[in-house]
């Protein structure tokens, strides 16, 4: 399962201090319910939130929690609370993680899933998926982007991370907790760490995945995602077998790289109707599409294949992969308005000349040059920077080595704020590692004594995936 940073509408297109929590009033009594990509039944809350913290007045909203119990009786009092990534994904979104990661810290624990304000269940700001966007032209799409800004009737400036905190503690009270544990995956760590600096007396402890450092700024990962891409040209050049099947890789890459950006006319039949289609690949699809395939190593495995595919003008398995980038039933559909809403206010109110500079890199450029205009339609205020304070709870944080967004160097600078933290690097992973091979043990271990030694060395076994070397797959 992958959680992003970018969600894949805006790829076709293209810290909180302390604050007390209004007392919520009482939730709607927790009712059966079954959400997609699980089997049992679980506990499903709506917690009423003020929209507006400042100005309770101001209307409400209902916050989605699903709740899958503790498997033996006698559960421990402190709950999992899992935050997904985006930000726009909600926890509904990802519950596949219960059965992938979760289900040894289910043995003793609850674990909670929750629709962030603006997410899944919970009033999710979305733009519909339009026909055809994967041939639209890029005005047409910005332009349909713009439309759903300005129909939408919504306050954005009361979708903050800050706010998303106060709705966090409002769940943990109106469910009874003491403590609870969190863990966030991708903008769920920033999310996460403002949590815990806001209501440090009600986080027992963290667990981070893919983490987003205090002062990172979303859009800005170029220099992550290009340092991602060289390692996977690397591993194809000391990889036989990938290396004779691709000896000119990064030649044919940088080729078709530099075509696109001029638009790349193509007439193939769609991968998904078997019907004539012609359209432009442009640089910002080309980009973006490689960009999210790099997200997964299994998935970056193949991307030799479909370079050297396009590069002899057979470009249907790239447009096939590409399709998956834009399809919003692939991966939960990200919010895209929460999205911006989150990103205009607090990120690019910091993407300065000269970080642009420092960061620039030809995978995330697109984004980059797209987003700031579409924010000036959002007009959000900017919430103000503050420096990161001190998290007491102890925590522990997870990389993947080739993770082309959160690189372990983000975790690194996240911990220099964390009185007690421990920082655990994948070699073989990219972004979100708590379900590869025995993290979901650790996981459990972390949990059960957060003080206590882990011991890790069984993430060195986790072995990198096979390169594609033709249409039938991966090698076995």
């Amino acid at each position: 399962m992958k959680t992003r940073f970018i969600p894949p509408a805006l790829l076709a297109l293209l810290f909180s201090g302390a604050a007390a929590a209004a007392a919520p009033a009482a939730p709607s009594a927790a009712r059966t319910c079954h959400l997609p990509g699980t089997e049992g039944a679980l506990n499903c809350h709506s917690v009423p939130v003020p929209l507006d913290y400042a100005k309770p007045a101001a209307g409400s909203l209902k916050i989605h929690v699903a709740v899958a119990p503790a498997f033996r009786e006698g559960a421990r009092g402190d709950p999992l609370f899992v935050l997904a990534g985006g930000p726009g994904q909600g926890g509904s979104e990802v519950i596949r993680l219960l059965s992938a990661a979760f289900s040894r810290v289910r043995a003793t624990r609850d674990i909670v899933f929750i629709d962030q304000r603006g997410t899944g269940l919970s009033g999710k700001l979305e733009c519909k998926d339009v026909p055809g966007q994967e041939t639209m032209s890029e005005a047409a799409l910005e332009a349909e982007a713009h439309r759903c800004i300005s129909t939408s009737k919504v306050n954005f400036a009361a979708y903050t991370t800050a706010n998303a905190a106060r709705d966090l503690e409002a769940v943990r009270r109106a469910l009874g907790y003491p403590k609870v544990n969190v863990y966030g995956v991708s903008y769920g760590t920033r999310l996460g760490q403002a949590y815990a600096r806001a209501y440090p007396g009600s986080v027992r402890s963290l667990i981070l995945d893919g983490v987003a450092a205090p002062d990172q700024v979303i859009p800005a990962g170029g220099r992550d995602a290009q340092a991602a891409l060289d390692k996977l040209f690397d591993h194809c050049a000391r990889d036989a077998g990938c290396k004779k099947a691709y000896p000119n890789l990064r030649a044919d890459f940088e080729n078709l790289a530099a075509r696109a950006e001029s638009g790349i006319k193509l007439s193939l039949t769609d991968p998904r109707t078997a019907q004539p289609l012609s359209f432009t690949m442009s640089g910002a699809r080309f980009n973006g599409t490689v960009h999210s395939i790099l997200y997964s190593p299994a998935d970056a495995r193949r991307l030799p294949f479909l370079i050297h595919s396009a590069a002899q003008g057979r470009w249907e398995p790239f447009v096939a992969r590409q399709n998956v980038v834009g399809d919003f039933a692939g991966d939960g559909g990200n919010a895209t308005l929460l999205y911006l809403a989150i990103v205009c206010a607090e990120d690019v109110p910091r993407m300065t000349p000269s970080l642009m500079k420092d960061d620039a890199a030809m995978l995330t450029r697109p984004l980059v040059d797209r987003i700031p205009a579409m924010c000036k339609h959002m007009k959000v205020p900017a919430v103000p920077w503050v420096a990161p304070t001190m998290i007491e709870a102890p925590a522990l944080l997870l990389s993947g080595a080739l993770d082309p967004i959160t690189a372990p160097r983000r975790a690194e600078a996240a911990a220099r704020h964390m009185r007690n933290a421990r920082h655990l690097v994948v070699a073989n992973a990219g972004h979100n590692v708590s379900q590869l091979g025995c993290t979901p043990r650790l996981l459990r271990t972390f949990l059960d004594n957060p003080g206590a030694a882990l011991d890790a060395k069984c993430l060195a076994e986790i072995p990198p995936p096979t390169f594609q070397l033709g249409s039938a797959g991966p090698q076995p």
